[in-house]
């Protein structure tokens, strides 16, 4: 019986002829997929980036084995199967593509990563891993739930089970889970970047690491400080990176000796000093007050730049000009006093120890004392 199925000319004559369309279908397959992949690079002038360089190494890296299978499906479809034969095909062409789809899915969001870093900018590594197993997470899981409902397995108790045991392990790492939300956050929007100089709290630094739980910032002063992303985005932060312009405002004081026409004319220095400097945008210079010892102005300045250092070469400059503009107008710059008046009263009697007795008489007596002091302005 067996040798009788062997020796059956109609089988051989099907085999052939699935060998050869299966053959055939797996040629025009490559050549189609080849062509249109070279199509799609010519597009792209050399570039790597954006959708159709995504496409096209997608279509490159389509699996030659699933290519295979398509092209088989293809041959034993032009022959006559049994039944439970045809029910088996119409599930491996399912099986097949939602493989393909997975894997071009994979690739898409693979590349999608890459290309993330390739653009120049700094991003949180962080963000960029956990968002890609994500949506790796997402297409593989759909693939196998989408495979197991078409073989005919009940999927809804799967999924049910999968919502439950989800919420038990969010409960369970509740703390960690607001943590790395809190990275994916920062990712996201992007308050800070690696390379910024921040400022919260007591802390100033520049961030180091953006982590899945923590953020690690090196301060002023040397030492490295750590907080939860959580922590982190529950406070006011300064990000002095991102400041376009710095608003600069300092005061100085001159002497109460110094006629009004005079200071007048220091208003008028001031403006000329700041306007003469580069990036550097004059706002006012105001007598502002009557204080202690001192007629004191206020100036305000717009640096037209973030650099600290190139504030502080600035004020250096003002403040020079100042020391030699103040001395050609004969102004000086104020400075503490004290007044002390005497009012009535006497000296107490002083003894001083080794004082010659010929000057013993003179020394103050209390009658001859001078008034009293008393303090005073």
């Amino acid at each position: 019986m067996k040798w009788d199925v062997l020796l059956d000319e109609t089988l051989w004559v099907n085999i052939a002829i699935v060998a050869a369309i299966t053959v055939v279908s797996y040629v025009l397959l490559r050549a189609i997929l080849k062509l249109v992949t070279n199509r799609l690079k010519r597009m792209l002038n050399g570039s790597r980036s954006g959708f159709a360089g995504i496409a096209a190494q997608m279509l490159e890296n389509t699996s030659s084995l699933l290519i295979l299978a398509f092209s088989l499906l293809i041959g034993l479809k032009v022959v006559e199967l049994p039944e439970r034969w045809e029910s088996a095909m119409s599930h491996g062409w399912f099986v097949a593509l939602a493989f393909q789809i997975a894997l071009w899915l994979d690739t898409a969001v693979r590349l999608w990563m890459e290309s993330l870093t390739r653009d120049g900018k700094a991003r949180n590594p962080v963000t960029t891993t956990i968002i890609g197993i994500m949506l790796r997470l997402v297409v593989w899981t759909m693939m196998l739930l989408s495979i197991l409902a078409n073989l005919g397995v009940n999927i809804t108790a799967m999924v049910a089970s999968l919502g439950v045991g989800g919420i038990a392990i969010a409960l369970a790492v509740q703390t960690l889970l607001s943590d790395i939300f809190a990275s994916l956050s920062i990712g996201i929007d992007k308050p800070f970047e690696i390379g910024d100089f921040v400022v919260f709290g007591e802390v100033a630094g520049t961030i180091e690491h953006i982590g899945l739980k923590t953020t690690r910032i090196r301060s002023l002063s040397g030492e490295q400080v750590v907080c939860a992303n959580a922590d982190l985005l529950k406070q006011i932060l300064h990000n002095y990176k991102r400041m376009n312009t710095r608003r600069i405002v300092f005061k100085f004081g001159i002497s109460y000796r110094t006629p009004s026409a005079k200071v007048r004319e220091v208003s008028a220095l001031v403006r000329r000093i700041i306007e003469g400097l580069e990036n550097v945008k004059f706002d006012r210079a105001h007598f502002l007050s009557f204080d202690e010892s001192q007629l004191t102005f206020e100036v305000v300045y717009i640096m037209q730049t973030s650099d600290y250092n190139k504030y502080m070469d600035v004020q250096q400059e003002i403040n020079l000009a100042l020391l030699d503009g103040l001395k050609e107008l004969e102004v000086d710059f104020a400075h503490p006093t004290r007044r002390i008046e005497f009012i009535g009263g006497s000296f107490p009697e002083l003894s001083v120890a080794g004082l010659a007795a010929g000057h013993a008489d003179a020394s103050p007596t209390r009658e001859q004392a001078g008034p009293r002091l008393a303090p005073g302005r």
